[in-house]
């Protein structure tokens, strides 16, 4: 356990924000945690939890307490022919749980490769790429909880998980630390190669028998091909999220925009391409002082260095406005915005 007050917050946020809060405090058991909220200098503040800083974008300096979550531990639950069910602390770096499972050919998340970010934030996210989401694996998670300091059992129905969303991302926030999750991983079976440009990669390199660490060797090529690195172009990955419109909606865009990206949707619902909508808007690769929209992928807003926060809320908020003055469409910000 340990405490900071005044504390920078630029190194621990990937758009590299300029950003300081009254006092962080990073814990890495229950114990610790229980510890901290009990603290009479910490028990009226309000407090924010931070993992991996990657999706999180600061506009203002934080007045409370950040709570900098570093639970460790991966360890196996138990086994039976067909799965494995594999806890791991909050803390834990989201990738290097990856790696663990890939490297013992465990499946179910090896499209997640290189996500940025710690385990705890990927259930409230309910994070997803290359056609899997967290939930399709998901077994249980712990969480503590703040009026009582309890440890509560969530299971899949409980967190009701949505496209980028959780309980815990909304009437969860401020009642539940998350401090564990399990998850369901195939011993055995073909891995999931539905994106198209999984199936491309593996193409290319003459693998039609693809194992756990093909797949996850393929994705890693393409987030790197399309995405920045934050530690050289700060920046939270996907900024916003793909919006969802009735098929009727989706018709009659196409008829006036014949080129527009879109996939099936459970509902009866279309999925649209964000980034194409922002592209055709004409913001890919526009700059505003030090941010900006990425030349390669318009999902990702980037600072160069420099730039506040504010200023690349702003910047979100002139794309927004030109996306529905364009298309009539609403987007919504994958982003916490603080």
């Amino acid at each position: 356990m340990r405490l900071e007050h005044d504390a920078d917050l630029t190194r621990l946020n990937t758009f590299g924000v300029r950003a300081r809060t009254a006092v962080l405090a990073q814990f890495s058991s229950l114990d610790e945690l229980r510890g901290l909220l009990a603290a009479p200098e910490l028990k009226q503040r309000p407090r924010l939890v931070l993992g991996g800083g990657s999706n999180v974008l600061f506009t203002r300096d934080w007045p409370g307490v950040v709570l900098l979550n570093e639970i460790p531990g991966i360890a196996l639950e138990r086994e039976d022919e067909e799965h494995v069910w594999l806890r791991s602390g909050a803390g834990v770096v989201w990738n290097d749980l990856v790696m663990y499972t890939v490297e013992r050919g465990w499946g179910g998340i090896e499209n997640l490769s290189l996500i940025p970010g710690k385990v705890g934030a990927a259930p409230m996210q309910n994070i997803g790429a290359y056609g899997v989401e967290l939930k399709d694996t998901f077994s249980a998670l712990e969480a503590l909880r703040l009026e009582d300091g309890a440890v509560v059992e969530f299971h899949a129905a409980e967190c009701r998980f949505g496209y980028r969303e959780s309980f815990f991302k909304h009437e969860g926030r401020d009642r539940f630390i998350i401090t564990s999750l399990t998850l369901r991983l195939k011993k055995h079976g073909a891995p999931n190669t539905a994106y198209g440009a999984i199936r491309d990669v593996l193409a290319e390199r003459g693998i039609t028998d693809p194992t756990v660490r093909d797949v996850s060797e393929a994705v890693m090529n393409i987030r790197r091909s399309k995405l920045p690195d934050p530690a050289e172009l700060g920046n939270a990955g996907s900024f916003f999220k793909n919006p969802m419109v009735p098929m009727a909606q989706a018709e009659a865009l196409r008829r006036k925009h014949p080129g527009l990206v879109s996939y099936p949707a459970p509902g009866g619902l279309v999925k649209v391409a964000a980034g194409w909508l922002i592209e055709q808007a004409g913001w890919k690769g526009r700059y505003s002082g030090a941010c900006g929209v990425h030349q390669d992928q318009a999902l990702v807003l980037v600072n160069r260095g420099g730039a506040s926060g504010q200023a690349i809320y702003d910047l979100s908020e002139q794309v927004l406005r030109s996306v529905w003055d364009r298309f009539g469409i609403a987007l919504e910000r994958e982003v916490n915005i603080i």
